[in-house]
């Protein structure tokens, strides 16, 4: 089952990081995050990729076109590129990456579309490349087989973007509670669809808007509530909040956690 990845976005509230590489690129102790939303899916055992591209696609391109040299030591006679030996081997050799230009200012819906080619008459996931989460994708589609309906969303209660105080009848504080779950879900991405979702979807839609609104009207909508860690990685300072769990070593979305994220660059010297 191929998982979409959207990562053609401007990006524009990430202005420090964005205006050299797209916002999938930016990253988190020293791997793209596009890379870690990848690794959560190869976790569960899905490998095959299509990352849909827009906004500077070519740092996208260039990242996976040369992996293996970024992530393996090499040995190279410079003036002879046939002779190029890789020394070692890196955890993701069996992933298969799809790398889907799908235009600078295309919609999500859109993006989504123009890539389906890669994936004719096929169940696909679907995520957004620019947060992170723990998701269980196992459990995720589970859901999704149990229930027989087209589409499954995940869903999650954000935080507050407030403190707030708990108050008596007389108006005596009681205590307060810094940034509590809000009342009501809202969308974190991690989609299954089945191959008819792809006639709800044309050239310049968003996913989030019309093709969402009509599969729910449809009655073919439903949401798997995910209760463990979501951040999506829109400001600057959600960026550094990323990078300070990982290099304390608590980053929750690490499921791979028995995995080296170093090369073994010293096997088969």
């Amino acid at each position: 089952m191929k998982t979409v990845l959207l990562a053609g976005g401007l990006g524009t509230r990430l202005r420090e990081e964005t205006e050299f590489r797209p916002k999938p690129m930016v990253e988190i102790g020293g791997k793209p995050v596009l890379w870690h939303i990848m690794k959560l899916f190869a976790h569960y055992g899905h490998k095959e990729f299509v990352v849909c591209t827009g906004y500077k696609s070519e740092v996208i391109k260039d990242y996976f076109l040369n992996y293996e040299a970024l992530n393996n030591d090499f040995t190279i006679e410079l003036g002879d590129r046939a002779s190029l030996r890789y020394h070692g081997a890196h955890n993701e050799g069996d992933w298969q990456v799809t790398v889907a230009f799908t235009g600078d200012s295309t919609m999500t819906g859109g993006r989504v579309f123009r890539a389906s080619k890669y994936f004719p008459g096929e169940r696909f996931m679907c995520t957004y490349g620019d947060g992170v989460a723990d998701v269980d994708i196992a459990a995720l589609l589970a859901f999704h087989e149990s229930h027989g309906r087209l589409a499954t969303i995940t869903t999650v209660r954000p935080p507050s973007r407030f403190g707030v105080m708990d108050l008596a009848a007389d108006r005596q504080v009681q205590r307060f509670r810094e940034k509590p779950l809000a009342d009501g879900s809202v969308n974190a991405g991690f989609f299954v669809f089945e191959p008819a979702v792809i006639d709800y979807l044309d050239d310049e839609c968003v996913l989030e808007q019309e093709p969402l609104r009509r599969l729910a009207a449809d009655g073919q909508l439903m949401a798997y509530g995910h209760d463990g860690f979501f951040q999506p990685m829109d400001t600057y300072r959600e960026s550094i909040l990323l990078n300070e769990l990982w290099a304390a070593e608590e980053a929750p979305w690490k499921v791979w956690r028995g995995e080296s994220d170093i090369p073994n660059a010293t096997a088969g010297r």
